[in-house]
Formats: structure tokens, sequence, C-alpha cells
């Protein structure tokens, strides 16, 4: 049995149950943790999605989060509130977190010599609250985030740059982020190349009259000091080529990112296709990836 994200709806062929661990706790698909969610004051908890294993013989665990408050963001830095143990307390995890729940925002990478006995914990202390959650290599949590296996869609790729290799799946890792620069005082321009294969499914496999387009981004941010503003907030995409159901999707997306100081910024970008977020529950199919950005004075 797959383990599936306790959020999101399903859309579905072929589907175990859809159970996730949140907080150390399995919950039922549609519950929530102990904790209802607030408009401010609430906690977050870490949200393990599941693993995968890689050509290599690596493993890799796909990671999210639980913001419990519905109106505030908030900032938590690396360190004691902040930590992911052993090994850390910095493996790449976020330290701004959007309110709501965020599927599969990162990963981290184990070797393969890590067991089933062996684990990480990832702990949050925000608003007075700690919530920490383990990372295992539980056989019960394997997940394929490349493809759905119903009908065989795969992740929106994207590119920084036209002519750049493509980056595809939630992969998200500070190690192999790009990088940009800029200055206070200069909005940077960010252009996203994206290809798609525009398969859809749902349970009766019946197309709406109205669907979302191929491929949506959403750009956020993951680090820094600053608050970070995009233009437009709701990035379209131009369609290139294609543009309906079945039909192969290319597109181009660029906002302007504002930022209210100087500092070393991370920003997190998030591509979904018509499974939608989180993969209406799948677990496959949407692409992260991080951008890291050097703001002068």
């Amino acid at each position: 049995m797959a383990i599936r994200p306790a959020f999101g709806g399903r859309r579905g062929v072929g589907t175990a149950c859809a159970v996730s661990l949140v907080a150390g706790v399995l919950v039922s698909a549609g519950q929530l943790p102990s904790e209802p969610r607030r408009l401010f004051g609430a906690g977050v908890t870490g949200a393990f999605e599941g693993w995968f294993e890689n050509s290599d013989g690596s493993r890799t665990f796909l990671v999210g989060y639980l913001n419990r408050n519905t109106e505030q963001a908030l900032d938590v830095p690396i360190g004691p509130n902040n930590r992911i143990e052993p090994g850390g307390p910095d493996l790449g995890q976020p330290t701004h977190f959007l309110a709501g729940r965020q599927t599969g925002m990162f990963v981290v990478t184990v070797p393969k010599e890590f067991t089933e006995q062996q684990r990480f914990t990832w702990t949050i202390l925000a608003n007075g609250q700690t919530n920490s959650i383990p990372l295992r290599l539980n056989p019960n949590y394997i997940v394929s985030p490349f493809t759905d296996v119903a009908i065989k869609n795969v992740p929106p790729d994207l590119r920084f740059d036209e002519k750049a290799p493509a980056i595809q799946g939630p992969i998200a890792q500070l190690p192999k982020a790009q990088t940009r620069t800029t200055s206070i005082k200069s909005p940077l321009s960010l252009t996203v190349w994206a290809n798609d294969d525009a398969k859809y499914a749902s349970g009766t496999m019946a197309i709406p009259r109205k669907l979302p387009p191929p491929v949506q981004l959403e750009w956020s941010k993951y680090r820094g000091p600053g608050t970070v503003s995009f233009e437009p907030a709701k990035p379209a995409m131009e369609t290139l080529a294609g543009g309906a159901v079945n039909e192969p999707f290319r597109g181009r997306s660029t906002v302007s990112a504002r930022f209210s100081e100087p500092g070393e910024y991370v920003l997190h970008l998030t591509a979904t296709d018509y499974s939608g977020s989180g993969g209406g529950g799948e677990v496959c199919c949407w692409t992260t990836a991080l951008l890291k950005v050097t703001v002068t004075p």
C-alpha cells in the first residue's frame, strides 16, 4: 500500500487508501491532525509524503508541511526551532512557511547504506508549539512521483534557460539550486519554460468543460531575511505549442521578484499539471525547483 497525502482530493484510478504521516500520526484522507486550523497563532508540522529509490541505489525522502494558520506565513530560522537531525540542523528545509498545506516542497537524499531502522526527525517550533515528524524508509511509504501508474502521466519539465537541461519532478534541493544576483533597487526578472504531456484523468475519466491551464506555476519565498513579492502574483503561461488535453504543451512565463531588503534568499517554484496540487492525492505529477538569489544594497 502506498502512502498518499491527506490534504487533497482523489484524482483517481487505482489508488490505495489515502493516508499521510503528519505530526507522527497516520491520518485518514480528509481529516486534520488533532489541532484545528486558525487564522493566526497555530503551529507548523512537517509532512512526510513518502520516499522513492534512485538509479544509483540511494533513496530520497519527499517532504512538505502543514502550516495550520490560514492567514499567517511564518519565518523560522534554521537552528533549535527548525532542525533535521541527525546530520543537521540544516538539510535544506524551508525557513519560510506559507499558510496551509504545502505538499512535497523539498527532498532529502540518503545513501543506499541507510537502513529501515534509521531515521531523520524534523522538528519545528512555531508560535510556541513544537511538532516533530520522522523520515524513515518504511516499505509502506514508497511513492512514484515521476510517473502516474494509471495513465503514465509525468510531471512538467522546467528550464530557467531555454537551452538548459530540464528539471522534472519534485526534486528541489539547495545544492542543486541555480543562482541569480540583483539589487534592492531592481526587480529580478524570472523567465521559465515548461513542457508537459497534458494527460488528464479523473474518477470518471470525463473531461470537464472548464479545465485549468496545462501547466500552472507558483513562486514563493523559501528562505531569506526580508519579504519577496511577485508580479504577477499568479503568473499565466504563454502557450507556445499545444494547449488541449493529451496534446503536448510548451509554454513560457515571466515574473518580476522584488525584495524588501538585501541579503541571501532562496525562491521556490512549483509547477503543477492537470493533476493539480499534490497530484490530486496521487503523489504525482508536479515539479519543484529552488533558485538562490543574492540581493545587493
